[in-house]
């Protein structure tokens, strides 16, 4: 049973993600599910089902432990952090992928406790994880991606994860979207979720995801932790295909303090289930590619929305650069800066806190021709003209979420980095994190 706590915190959810929802254009085949079925069991994509427990990893009585399960061998596809010190499950979770032939049929997570810098005992705890995982549903260590969120440098309390792990059985994984996505939250204030169906010639595919992330927020590959499924059936090649390709256009697009993780890990799980058939190259390969773009791109808003002690999701597209490559170093800068940042959150239309920080970037521009706008209102015109009002600007930066394009004037280069505020609640978080 969740407790008043958890209900809270679905009830945000419900509130926050129908909002953005509300906003998205979904592709022409993808129809959003109803996100009160996520917490229902049947929300899930045949062939997969999922389970969640208290660990005592977290105090109180917090779920810190959940598993996907797939019914049979799923194609799996990941990315990782390339983060140095990368976490002790990712790298169990890269060994067990670069088998040859691999197929997945579990993930394992816990929360609370990142398993990162732990050395050789780390590692060994993220093997155990798998095996413990494996005796309990009946499949090989092997078949089973490991992950792990939390503070870094404290090693993991493997006797409750283990007790926790006995209790798991492959009959017994009941749970429902909503209850496994809170289980990886850590600074979270509410979980992560959504859901399409999309129309194919062979018939209707499923594609569900959840996420995590709120600070430690900019990733270098993949997002802090992300697991998709879908009952459709791909060969992995192409699946890891589709995911690189959306990941660069979704988790990899967003910031909320400038700090990649040494967790982040994203993986996508394919077609356990015998579901319809989409060949590499189809068009039903592109339908399907477009819908999981749309889908990461909406959960990495939401982790951006999420962004400890944010208030506002703000895109930050520029325009108009010599080449993608120098749009993005701009639109990245622009949205890591602290002093851009703190100007959201005090809704102060500082353009030159923008423009200062295009400059820095590496990218190569006339500043004369550079113009900013605000949603449709022009901020700064070619030639450092500025002349517009300050009450409607104060309107738009009001907003929960609005887009600052910056246009550089020097092509058809292009990039999109979604960033939040930075507001003093961001330090009270981080200040006492650990302890």
């Amino acid at each position: 049973m969740m407790k008043l706590t958890d209900y809270s915190k679905l009830h945000k959810a419900f509130a926050l993600i129908d909002e953005l929802a509300a906003e998205t254009s979904w592709p022409e085949h993808a129809t959003p599910l109803n996100i009160r079925d996520a917490d229902k069991k049947q929300f899930w994509p045949k062939g997969f089902s999922s389970g969640t427990r208290h660990a005592g990893i977290k105090p109180g009585s917090k779920r810190d432990l959940m598993i996907i399960k797939a019914s049979g061998p799923a194609s799996a596809a990941a990315v990782f952090t390339r983060n140095l010190c990368c976490a002790a499950p990712v790298t169990i979770s890269k060994e067990h992928l670069l088998q040859p032939a691999p197929s997945i049929q579990a993930i394992v997570c816990n929360s609370g406790n990142a398993n990162a810098a732990t050395g050789e005992k780390g590692l060994k705890d993220a093997r155990a994880m798998a095996e413990k995982t494996a005796e309990a549903l009946g499949i090989g260590p092997e078949e089973v991606l490991v992950s792990s969120t939390g503070v870094i440098g404290d090693p993991l309390p493997m006797d409750k994860i283990n007790r926790a792990l006995d209790s798991f059985s492959a009959v017994l994984l009941e749970d429902p979207c909503t209850r496994t996505a809170e289980a990886i939250m850590t600074t979270d204030t509410f979980p992560k979720f959504f859901g399409l169906d999309i129309s194919l010639s062979g018939g209707t595919a499923r594609l569900c995801g959840i996420a995590k992330g709120s600070g430690m927020i900019c990733p270098d590959m993949a997002t802090m932790l992300a697991f998709l499924v879908t009952d459709a059936h791909i060969d992995r090649k192409t699946l890891q295909e589709m995911l690189t390709k959306a990941n660069d256009r979704s988790f990899n697009t967003i910031t909320v303090d400038g700090d990649t993780s040494t967790n982040d890990m994203a993986v996508l799980l394919s077609g356990p289930s015998g579901g319809v058939e989409i060949l590499p190259g189809s068009e039903d390969a592109a339908i399907f590619h477009a819908a999981l773009e749309s889908l990461m791109i909406f959960l990495a808003k939401l982790i951006v929305r999420d962004g400890e002690g944010a208030t506002k999701l703000v895109e930050i597209l520029v325009e108009g650069a010599a080449t993608d490559t120098d749009a993005g170093k701009a639109a990245r800068t622009i949205a890591n800066s602290n002093l851009v940042k703190t100007a959201l959150h005090g809704e102060d239309a500082n353009w030159g806190r923008i423009i200062a920080a295009a400059g820095r970037s590496g990218a190569v521009f006339d500043p004369e021709k550079v113009s900013i706008t605000f949603d449709d209102l022009a901020i700064l015109e070619p030639g450092y003209v500025s002349d517009f009002s300050e009450d409607r600007a104060k309107k738009i930066l009001g907003r929960n979420s609005y887009t600052i394009t910056v246009s550089l004037g020097n092509g058809p280069g292009k990039a999109v980095v979604r960033t939040c505020d930075l507001s003093k609640e961001y330090i009270e978080i981080n200040g006492s994190y650990r302890t």
